[in-house]
């Protein structure tokens, strides 16, 4: 018996929607990601990298050098020493053009300077060894708890020892007269805080 023309017509309608849902579906895959691609991106984003982001800070970042707060009055033989001299002196809460001038009265700015007294470096410090360790007072030696003649002899050390004891006598005495008084020379009364601030005044910004 022959297929009337009724039976054809159904069998292209079907074929032809056949054909159009299988083009749906697969342009259905490409259209969308797998989930497994969705679900990765949290992952990324527990752990980002270390890059700088719009508004945030970048996570490895360098630390920043302090800006020099040293007058450039000063000559050269101090403002070389600008960037220690501000970072030490800011950290301890005292004036960096202060510290700038206790260095140019102590050592003229020559990290390798040695007193007659046995004091060392920028600051000339008292060292625990050397000359200074000839020092006695009423429990022993005078200076046996501080830093070695080495180690007062590298610049950065130095001057953030110089600096911790010179705020540590500020807050003790009260003023920079009364505390410079205390840090340089026992036997010469104000003169040596008092140069010390003369400098500081002619200098400083």
């Amino acid at each position: 018996m022959g297929k009337g023309p009724g039976l054809v017509i159904r069998g292209t309608i079907v074929a032809s929607t056949l054909l159009v849902v299988f083009c749906l579906m697969v342009t259905a895959r490409v259209s969308f990601p797998p989930v497994a691609r969705a679900e990765a991106l949290p992952e990324r984003a527990s752990n980002p990298p270390a890059e700088t982001v719009a508004g945030e800070v970048e996570v490895n970042a360098p630390t920043l050098q302090v800006p020099c707060a040293v007058s450039g009055r000063y000559p050269a033989e101090i403002t070389q020493w600008c960037a220690l001299i501000t970072k030490y002196a800011q950290k301890n809460g005292l004036p960096p053009d202060l510290v700038a001038g206790l260095v140019w009265q102590e050592s003229g700015g020559n990290p390798n300077a040695y007193s007659h007294s046995g004091a060392v470096g920028l600051m000339q410090v008292m060292p625990s060894d050397g000359l200074a360790a000839g020092f006695m007072c009423k429990n022993g030696p005078c200076f046996a708890n501080r830093p070695s003649s080495s180690e007062l002899s590298d610049p950065e050390f130095n001057i953030k020892y110089g600096t911790k004891m010179l705020a540590g006598l500020l807050n003790r005495h009260g003023n920079f007269r009364e505390a410079l008084k205390a840090y340089g020379p026992m036997d010469v009364g104000y003169s040596y805080a008092d140069r010390v601030l003369s400098i500081y005044e002619r200098h400083r910004d």
